[in-house]
């Protein structure tokens, strides 16, 4: 039988894995995990935050100059990082670019009473996205409304929107539970008491109403609110496997404040492996063709004791 998590005894995550693969991890250099990179997985490091997140607003541009009226295109983003998103509108103004036939579709959103946040709730993504990039987009340039996804607690019409246009990138971020948007472990519960699910069932789950990890939920309050987890739903909606199997191409962005070290060299070692686990989900990625990591080098840190 599996370990037990150390965290949540009711949940799956990455620390019901084997000590052997978490030490290993661990051990990972910067040049060991250069040299994790193979064909369907790219590794890239960037030296200074101003590269870094002008690289991933960049994404967002050249999603974008691929729309055409016949093959309308986007990409489908996060809100961990948010950093990008500023830059993102002010390239837009700067090229002059024209988004009447681009697409956006939010990655997730949180439950509030039953249904999706609305634009009034603090922590609202949807409210992040339009406050952070697409209300700073000059109105002659703006995307059409009715191509501005997000996710609902009916996600019907979110679902089928995945067939209006190509996604030529799905990019996001990694949590603290390894998860990318809100596909985090499951409960550790029937059937999956003694294991967790299969990779290929896990695979199959769609835009989705889930619970949420006590991992998720405490990096959430750290990261977004000043640790006030009063404030942080225990819902959310998340884009599923399925449409991150739509995507073209999955690009994950690590600054170093959203995961740790160890987190990190955790995902790439297993996603570079395909050592597919779905108590970790990220490592689902394993399976994607086309699947990229770039690394702020300098929030790469290491995993050695270092006491305070």
């Amino acid at each position: 039988m599996r370990a037990k998590s150390q965290v949540a005894e009711g949940w799956w995550d990455y620390t019901t894995l084997d000590r052997a693969l978490l030490d290993e991890a661990a051990r990972l250099t910067e040049d060991d995990i250069r040299g994790l990179e193979r064909p369907g997985f790219a590794i890239r490091f960037y030296d200074s935050r101003e590269a870094f997140f002008l690289a991933e607003a960049l994404e967002y541009i050249d999603a974008w100059r691929q729309a055409t009226p016949s093959q309308p295109a986007g990409i489908c983003g996060p809100i961990g990082p948010t950093e990008q998103l500023p830059l993102v509108a002010q390239l837009v103004n700067a090229l002059d670019l024209n988004l009447e036939h681009a697409h956006f579709w939010g990655m997730d959103e949180w439950v509030v009473d039953g249904k999706e946040a609305g634009l009034d709730f603090p922590l609202g993504f949807a409210r992040a996205d339009l406050d952070l990039c697409f209300e700073r987009i000059r109105p002659e340039l703006a995307m059409p409304e009715a191509n501005l996804h997000f996710p609902a607690a009916d996600p019907t019409d979110y679902v089928n929107s995945w067939e209006q246009a190509r996604c030529v990138v799905m990019q996001g971020g990694q949590g603290e539970v390894k998860h990318w948007a809100f596909n985090d472990p499951p409960k550790r519960e029937a059937p999956n008491v003694d294991a967790p699910p299969p990779a290929e069932v896990y695979r199959q789950l769609s835009t989705r109403v889930v619970d949420l990890h006590p991992m998720t939920i405490m990096q959430n309050a750290r990261t977004s609110g000043g640790g006030a987890v009063q404030n942080v739903p225990t819902q959310a909606i998340s884009v599923g496997p399925l449409q991150t199997w739509q995507a073209e191409k999955v690009s994950i962005w690590h600054p170093g404040h959203h995961d740790n070290p160890f987190g990190m060299r955790l995902t790439t070692l297993m996603i570079s492996k395909r050592i597919i686990d779905t108590a970790v989900p990220m490592s689902l990625l394993g399976d994607h063709p086309n699947v990229q990591f770039s690394f702020l080098r300098n929030a790469l840190g290491s995993c050695d004791v270092e006491m305070h």
